[in-house]
């Protein structure tokens, strides 16, 4: 392992010193991790997935960083790609599954087909006529890849996780994250408070626009005009709205943690990492946080039954509201703005009205039923060709995929939301079936959300597989857990037969070893 690193690093040195000496030395750099990252990743998967998770929510910080470059933009690709190589691979040699849970083969695979026809027809008809640039068959094919390229990650989780230690470092690393990327966005807000940054300047719109010129220590385009009433803070992500959907992607995750993990010392890290979720959905600005992270929070309570669990309910909800209580008593001026914001955003627009406009205006967009093009409504997609700015996701797919696509698009989510009940509902430990359900809920939750389009973007783009791989393992490890202390129990009590023996060697096997 340390003589391939080396000499993975050593040649990745070598491009990168030569695109830094022809181009520049940020340019030299991203050369570096990009092909350090391909032969690693393709090298150790497992370490891969990780290190995807990791990246994810610092990946606007890293971009920035690092100039912004558009290409940049896809660097997590260069992780999950060869990961998955690496996953399809071992799939192939041991024949296990790789489309799972099996249940969803069959939508996936009928919305990959209308995809693919209006990928050709359409896309390709355009092509035929492409002016100014425009390169609509890329523009399908990106548009293809962040509508279902992430589908994978799955078994990519699926084969990760081995054991009940391997899902309680997973999802405790979550839960750190989720604080360093709090700890930073505070961080980020205090600065501009404190004038350190400059916040948004200029006159007329320019105050309410985010911007990239006021960026703020970490994250990407931001905007800070308190004399206006404005501050949307894009954290540690490219823009203010995907890192709205962080907080509320991790709302799930730190629930989890905070109740359902069986050490005193985690559950109380993750009341704090939910209590800092809470915080920052306030002074980030984010009207949709601000609305969504105590509305999931109180559905997470009832959906998975800790409601009625007071042993650990009571403490952590009472903790909970102290926090928040304090806080909001600190600083009342915040939160009246925050919620006076939010209330003309609603009376200017509401969100039942502004989803039913859209899809009356989808509806007169299509041409036939095929859609307009893949990709024609993916934001990522524009840098291939003229892209419209379709803001809720069920639109976006009528509009890109016809009304047959978002149907299929539609059976996709929605059995794989009854792939992971089921799998949840196995569960017999009362911790891994805390954590299931916490996952259940949250793909629940996405799959059915109207408004926006989170799927798209990061962070919710990995979340929502990384959060259905996980409930799709646990009934596996409960399984296995509770055979094998049967096993261990009638083993004290007399000898084990050979089937028995192997049939405990066949649970304990590790994967990806």
């Amino acid at each position: 392992m340390i003589q391939f690193v080396a000499a993975t690093l050593f040649a990745a040195g070598l491009v990168g010193v030569l695109v830094a000496l022809l181009g520049e030395p940020k340019l030299g750099l991203a050369t570096v991790v990009a092909i350090a990252c391909l032969a690693l990743s393709f090298k150790y998967p497992r370490q891969a997935i990780y290190g995807l998770i990791i990246y994810v929510p610092f990946s606007g910080t890293v971009v920035y960083a690092l100039g912004g470059s558009g290409i940049l933009q896809l660097a997590k690709d260069a992780i999950y790609i060869p990961a998955l190589i690496g996953v399809i691979q071992f799939c192939r040699r041991t024949r296990q599954p790789l489309i799972m849970p099996p249940l969803i083969k069959i939508p996936l695979l009928v919305l990959l087909g209308l995809s693919g026809l209006t990928l050709l027809v359409v896309n390709g008809g355009q092509q035929l006529d492409a002016a100014g640039g425009e390169v609509p068959i890329l523009l399908g094919v990106l548009g293809l890849k962040v509508l279902i390229g992430y589908v994978l990650i799955i078994p990519c989780i699926f084969y990760l996780i081995r054991d009940r230690e391997d899902v309680y470092f997973l999802l405790r690393m979550q839960v750190v994250l989720i604080l360093i990327c709090c700890g930073l966005g505070f961080t980020q807000y205090m600065m501009l408070r404190l004038g350190i940054c400059q916040g948004t300047v200029g006159s007329g719109e320019d105050l309410f626009k985010a911007s990239l010129e006021a960026r703020c220590l970490v994250g990407g385009s931001l905007l800070y005009s308190p004399s206006q009433g404005q501050i949307r803070l894009p954290g540690t992500f490219n823009a203010p709205w995907q890192w709205g959907w962080f907080l509320i992607s991790s709302g799930f995750f730190a629930f989890g943690t905070a109740f359902s993990d069986r050490s005193l010392i985690w559950r109380i890290i993750g009341l704090a990492s939910l209590a800092a979720v809470g915080v920052m959905a306030v002074v980030s600005g984010q009207r949709i946080a601000l609305a969504l992270v105590p509305i999931t929070i109180v559905g997470l309570l009832v959906l998975t039954g800790q409601v009625t669990n007071l042993k650990r309910f009571l403490p952590i909800g009472i903790g909970l509201g102290l926090i928040l209580t304090v806080l909001m008593a600190q600083n009342p001026e915040v939160v009246g703005e925050r919620l006076d914001s939010f209330q003309s955003r609603w009376a200017a627009s509401p969100p039942q009205d502004f989803i039913i406009q859209q899809f009356d205006w989808a509806q007169k967009q299509q041409q036939g039923i095929l859609g307009r093009g893949v990709g024609r409504a993916t934001n990522a997609a524009r840098i291939f060709g003229k892209t419209e700015l379709v803001e809720t996701y069920h639109p976006k797919l009528m509009y890109e995929i016809g009304p047959l696509g978002l149907m299929a698009t539609l059976a996709l989510y929605l059995t794989l939301t009854v792939a992971t009940f089921r799998a949840y509902r196995s569960i017999k430990d009362p911790n891994l079936r805390g954590y299931g359900a916490s996952m259940w809920v949250f793909v629940l939750f996405i799959s059915v959300f109207p408004y926006y389009y989170p799927l798209d973007v990061d962070p919710v783009n990995v979340y929502y597989w990384l959060a259905a791989g996980i409930v799709l393992k646990l009934p596996e490890i409960d399984q296995r857990e509770r055979l094998q202390e049967r096993l261990e129990a009638a083993g004290r009590r007399r000898k084990l037969t050979k089937r028995e023996q192997k049939q405990l060697q066949q649970q304990e096997t590790i994967l990806f070893e």
